[in-house]
């Protein structure tokens, strides 16, 4: 019997027990549905956190010195030449590259000191796409050049030192010749990210004046932030930027340049697929069972129609056929089951901050009170993947079975 025939007669089989082929129907569609929407919660939290990592951080790649990572220090710095930013800016995947300059300081006002990270930005180039404060100031605004006067402080360090829009302070800082230097800033803008390790241990000050202070030249930065439209191309870019750099300078992905943030997603993506490979196997064991089952009352069938002509080739097909059909329309009734959680989900999300505390971060971000999905394409297709051939992998011993029996034997039985 051609291929289409036997197609035609398991889809016909499949349904002539509809209360058993429903029930596990519906098992596939129910797992399917979990898996899509639990990778697709992972999928969105995880590109959000990234996202907010690299708008308060240096980017989805950052180009800095070799050795700055290991530690940080004015002396690692590298030199923005044009051929470096024509390089970076030039790449189709680049939205945008900006400098940065960063230090560790000392901040004080008449009423308190503390130490922070101060870090110099081009007000200029900055958006709300490359530094995540824009759209975060509580109070005042942002400094308006590259040697402004003003300083940006966030919420929390405002308040530990005393200080109101419009307030001076001092800021102590080790240059990169080893000496101690200092300025004085009036504060322009409060902001409040959410982030307590943001709020309370950093602040922004015009890149000029930074450079100014760490006897840096013109073009000298301590990192150049790297934006890309979508964190998955990082890696890529960064083995290309890579090539065009001097010997003493390096392009991190924003996973090298954050690894407690990467360890977190690797281990909740870990544990997820964990969870999913579970669900995996339980469906799958309903699945042979009714096949095995579908089987076993079919066996004097079988047997006749061996006797008749048909191949045990063809009886095996025809199992797997059936197998095939079953992950096929179970995923149909998976999509019809998934779409309108999934678009509520994606569009509006579940509001969760009462359940929250203020102030909750992981690695430095802080937690988004809305739960969104949005599944990464490839992810999809390979849950999709993973249903289709674990339903076919619970279908080789029924078959295999079916298509081995002996005719006078299994007639002989009923």
């Amino acid at each position: 019997m051609p291929g289409p025939k036997l197609a035609s007669l398991a889809w016909r089989n499949l349904w002539r027990n509809r209360r058993r082929t429903l029930i596990t129907l519906v098992s596939i569609a129910f797992g399917t549905f979990l898996a899509v929407i639990f990778t697709g919660i992972g999928d969105a939290t995880y590109a959000t956190m990234i996202d907010h990592t690299a708008r308060l951080g240096g980017g989805h790649v950052v180009i800095q010195h070799r050795e700055y990572a290991d530690l940080p220090s004015a002396k690692k710095s590298v030199a923005l030449t044009d051929a470096l930013q024509a390089r970076a800016t030039s790449d189709p995947d680049v939205v945008i590259a900006v400098p940065r300059v960063a230090a560790a300081a000392m901040l004080a006002t008449s009423a308190d000191s503390t130490g922070m990270m101060i870090v110099g930005i081009d007000p200029r180039v900055e958006t709300d796409k490359t530094l995540g404060l824009l759209d975060a100031i509580a109070e005042g605004e942002m400094f308006k050049s590259p040697d402004d006067p003003g300083i940006i402080l966030g919420a929390t360090l405002a308040e530990q030192l005393g200080v109101k829009l419009g307030r001076k302070v001092v800021y102590t800082l080790t240059n990169k010749h080893g000496d101690i230097a200092s300025g004085l800033a009036r504060v322009s803008g409060i902001v409040k990210t959410g982030s307590p390790s943001i709020d309370g241990g950093v602040c922004f000050l015009p890149i000029d004046r930074l450079r100014e202070a760490l006897s840096y030249e013109p073009g000298e930065i301590t990192q150049l932030a790297v934006f890309v439209d979508g964190h998955r191309k990082a890696p890529a870019l960064a083995a290309r930027l890579a090539e065009a750099l001097p010997a003493d300078a390096v392009a991190l992905t924003w996973d090298q340049a954050s690894p407690e943030l990467a360890g977190f997603i690797a281990m909740k993506t870990g544990s997820a697929l964990i969870m999913e490979v579970i669900i995996t196997v339980l469906i799958s064991a309903g699945i042979f069972n009714t096949l095995f089952v579908s089987v076993m009352e079919r066996l004097r069938e079988f047997g006749v129609m061996i006797a008749i002509g048909f191949s045990s080739r063809q009886i095996f097909a025809l199992i797997m056929w059936e197998s095939l059909w079953v992950s096929l329309t179970g995923l149909v009734a998976a999509a019809l089951m998934t779409a309108g959680p999934y678009y509520y989900l994606a569009t509006a999300g579940i509001d969760y901050s009462a359940m929250v505390p203020p102030g909750s971060e992981i690695a430095g971000v802080a937690l988004e009170p809305i739960l969104r999905v949005a599944i990464y394409p490839p992810h999809l297709l390979g849950i999709a993947a993973a249903v289709v051939l674990a339903t076919l992998a619970s279908g080789l011993y029924p078959a295999w079975k079916a298509g081995s029996i002996e005719p006078v034997e299994t007639i002989r039985l009923v």
